[in-house]
C-alpha cells in the first residue's frame, strides 16, 4: 500500500515537472498574447467605454427626540440607525426622484434616475451619503443637490423630524470613477495569458500519444533498440531544418498511447523477449 501511494506521489510530482515544462515553453507565446489583450483593453476602456463621473452629498437627520433630551443612549443611536434605512427607501422614492426630474428638466425616466442614485450610511452612524453617477460631472453634482433638497422635505412631511441638516454638499468630481484604464489593462492582459495556458495545459492532458524515445521508456518500461523515419525521402530533406527525427520504430500512424501498449505487450508475450522492435507500417 505505501509503495503504491510513494508510485502515486511520484507520479504526480513528474506531471506537475511535465505541465511547468510545458508552460515554460509556451511562455513567449502567452506573453505575446497577454500583451494583445492588455491592448485591447487599454483601447477600449480609453476610447470606446464612456467615462463616468460620482457627486457626494450628506445629511444627518435630527430627530424631536434628540433636540429634547440631552444625553443620547446607545439604545437611542440605535433606534435612529434604523431609522436610516427608512430615510434611504424616502430618498429613492418615485416622489423625491420625480421631482428632481421636474426640477432640472431631465430626459430621463424614474427608473434611470433612480439607477443613478445610490444611498449608504456608515456603520453606526446617522449620517446618510447619496452619491450620484453621471456621465457629466456637473450634472452629477446639480442632481446630488436637487436630490438631497427635495428628500429633505419629503422626510420632514414623513416622519416626525426637528431638521435635516446639511453635513456635506455636492462637490464637483475633478476625476472620473470609470472605468479604471490600468486596472482594466491589467486584468485583460491577466485574462489572455491564463486563457492561452489553460488551452495548452488541456491540449497536453488530452494528447496520449507516443511522440519521443523517452516517451516509451516512461510509459511503457520497454527501451528501444532503434529509430527509423516514417519516410526516409522527407527525413532527408529535413535532415538539414530539424535535429531529431520525424517519428520512432515503435510507432505507426496516428497510434495512441494505449493502442501502443497493447500491441508490444501482446507481441512480448509472443516473442518471450524483453526489448520489442516494432518497424512502422506504411
Amino acid at each position: 500500500m505505501e509503495n503504491q501511494n510513494q508510485r502515486s506521489n511520484e507520479e504526480t510530482e513528474i506531471d506537475l515537472a511535465e505541465l511547468f515544462w510545458v508552460l515554460w515553453r509556451k511562455l513567449p507565446l502567452m506573453i505575446a498574447v497577454g500583451l494583445f489583450t492588455a491592448l485591447l483593453a487599454f483601447g477600449g476602456s480609453k476610447f470606446l467605454m464612456p467615462p463616468t463621473y460620482q457627486s457626494v452629498t450628506k445629511i444627518y437627520i435630527l430627530n424631536k427626540q434628540d433636540n429634547s433630551s440631552a444625553n443620547v443612549t446607545y439604545n437611542d443611536l440605535q433606534a435612529g440607525t434604523q431609522l436610516v434605512k427608512d430615510y434611504s427607501e424616502l430618498i429613492k422614492s418615485r416622489f423625491v426622484l420625480e421631482a428632481v426630474i421636474e426640477q432640472l428638466d431631465l430626459p430621463i425616466s424614474y427608473e434611470q434616475l433612480s439607477g443613478k442614485v445610490a444611498v449608504s450610511t456608515p456603520t453606526d452612524t446617522r449620517v446618510i451619503s447619496i452619491t450620484v453617477t453621471d456621465s457629466s460631472p456637473v450634472m452629477a453634482m446639480k442632481i446630488a443637490n436637487a436630490v438631497r433638497e427635495a428628500a429633505s422635505i419629503h422626510i420632514r412631511n414623513v416622519m416626525d423630524i426637528e431638521a435635516v441638516n446639511i453635513v456635506e454638499t455636492a462637490n464637483m468630481p475633478t476625476y472620473k470613477a470609470s472605468p479604471s484604464v490600468g486596472k482594466n489593462t491589467m486584468m485583460g492582459g491577466m485574462l489572455g495569458i491564463l486563457i492561452v495556458a489553460a488551452i495548452v495545459i488541456l491540449s497536453h492532458l488530452m494528447n496520449d500519444t507516443i511522440q519521443t524515445e523517452e516517451d516509451v521508456e516512461k510509459y511503457l518500461g520497454i527501451s528501444t533498440l532503434a529509430m527509423i523515419p516514417l519516410n526516409e525521402a522527407d527525413s532527408k530533406k529535413k535532415k538539414k531544418k530539424y535535429k531529431k527525427p520525424v517519428s520512432y520504430t515503435h510507432l505507426r500512424a496516428h497510434e495512441t498511447r494505449h493502442d501502443l501498449v497493447c500491441r508490444l505487450l501482446l507481441e512480448k508475450k509472443k516473442k518471450n523477449k524483453r526489448n520489442v522492435e516494432v518497424r512502422v507500417i506504411k
